[in-house]
């Protein structure tokens, strides 16, 4: 136990959680002098919307340590494997949490009507116990959810063997090699062999260069080289496993994200492409939301008084996080991730076909995003315009660099939810 690295963890997390408050109060007030509320528009709607806004800003200072809640529809056979991959994961937490979602996939599951319906089988026992204990049968009785698929779940030797190994790989081809600068979104063109995309795809995984940077040098390689980094990624497969995520290749357009933990988070939903993470990091730095989708040169840090305040929480929130990762407290490396601010950047490489490019820009350039995933989408279509002109006419996106009226995107945002309600 490293009583000192314990002593800045608790430190750190507290002084986000302040400069968070302080920032959303001081950016509210801010917006409440640059935005008039309409006559038509009622007070509370109009509170609600401006809050929204400062929480869109502020939460970039909220640390992944953030107590969150998460819900989950999905079939044992998924559920399955995601237990197995829980389990397999290097941080202690989350290797617990996959051994929890076991325990209550196999156990009985929770019954909402159980406490009533004791009450009425108390009831009918006392005027016929046969009746009542049928009743119990029917009504209370343990129904367990999944209670043979997902009871042999376990580690996964293939995951875990095979990320080390990539991991190795990635410090000795790229290790010395300086992270060269790069857009927030990079359509990285199609020039290299299937194998070549392999082999650069698996390295990306378990590194932090940009998916071009990464491509270049493994074309550069021997051939022989550049499939014993594809093997890699099978050598420990075994009968039962399904390759990794970066087997899936061939897609026409990989697009390279650069982005803030917070947005990426959203972006993260659209399942219609195939997703190569990489692992978090302060290498990347941090996002600094400028809500210049509000007009040129709006900045409400800047008007609120707290950028220099703001900035300052996150560098030290870094500076924290790799110390602790640097020290010998138990699983460093790993706990020291809970630091990370959501404007921490993370780097993703998404590969998909036109179809799916075309409904990622069009609807998370809407006015009724936010600001971080706007951007994102409206860099995807002009790196499709840039190189498929004649395709990225067709598509219906929001201009990003155009202002918007915050008051006009939360009643969009109202509309929206409700469609998608009654859908």
């Amino acid at each position: 136990e490293d009583a000192a690295s314990g002593q800045l963890y608790v430190e750190t997390v507290q002084s986000l959680f302040v400069t968070y408050q302080q920032t959303t109060t001081a950016v509210h007030e801010a917006l409440r002098r640059r935005v008039t509320r309409p006559e038509a528009m009622k007070p509370e709607a109009y509170e609600r919307t401006l809050k929204a806004r400062a929480f869109d800003v502020a939460r970039y200072l909220l640390p992944l340590a953030t107590n969150t809640s998460l819900g989950q529809i999905v079939n044992a056979r998924t559920l399955e494997t995601q237990v197995s991959r829980l389990l397999s994961h290097p941080m202690a937490e989350v290797r617990e949490l996959g051994m929890k979602l076991r325990e209550a996939a196999t156990g009985p599951a929770w019954n909402v009507n159980a406490q009533a319906a004791n009450a009425f089988i108390q009831k009918l026992s006392v005027t016929d116990q046969n009746l009542a204990g049928e009743a119990a049968q029917l009504f209370v009785r343990e129904v367990k959810t999944a209670p043979t698929l997902v009871k042999y779940a376990h580690a996964n030797d293939y995951q875990m063997k095979t990320q080390a190994e990539l991991s190795q790989a990635a410090r000795e081809l790229l290790g010395g090699v300086p992270i060269a600068s790069a857009p927030v979104v990079d359509l990285v063109e199609r020039s290299e062999s299937l194998e070549v995309e392999l082999a650069a795809t698996l390295i990306y995984s378990a590194g932090r260069h940009s998916y071009r940077q990464t491509r270049d040098v493994v074309a550069e390689l021997p051939e022989a080289r550049v499939d014993e980094i594809v093997e890699l990624g099978l050598r420990h497969r075994g009968r039962h496993d399904e390759a990794f995520r970066a087997f899936h290749a061939g897609a026409a357009l990989r697009f390279d994200f650069l982005m803030d933990i917070g947005g990426f988070r959203d972006m993260h939903r659209h399942r219609r492409c195939t997703q190569i993470i990489q692992p978090l990091t302060t290498a990347h730095g941090c996002e600094i939301p400028d809500n210049g989708d509000m007009g040129p040169g709006v900045n409400l840090l800047e008007e609120a008084g707290v950028l220099a305040e703001f900035k300052s929480a996150l560098a030290k929130a870094h500076a924290a996080s790799d110390e602790i990762a640097a020290s010998k407290a138990q699983e460093a490396e790993q706990s020291a991730l809970y630091l990370l601010p959501l404007g921490t950047r993370i780097r993703s490489l998404f590969k998909m076909d036109f179809a799916e490019a075309q409904y990622i820009s069009e609807l998370r350039s809407g006015p009724a995003g936010h600001f971080s995933y706007r951007r994102i989408a409206w860099e995807m279509y002009l790196a499709l315009q840039r190189q498929h002109p004649s395709l990225a006419k067709h598509l219906r996106v929001t201009d990003f660099t155009q202002p918007i009226d915050i008051l006009q995107r939360s009643e969009e945002r109202r509309v929206g939810k409700e469609c998608r309600s009654r859908w």
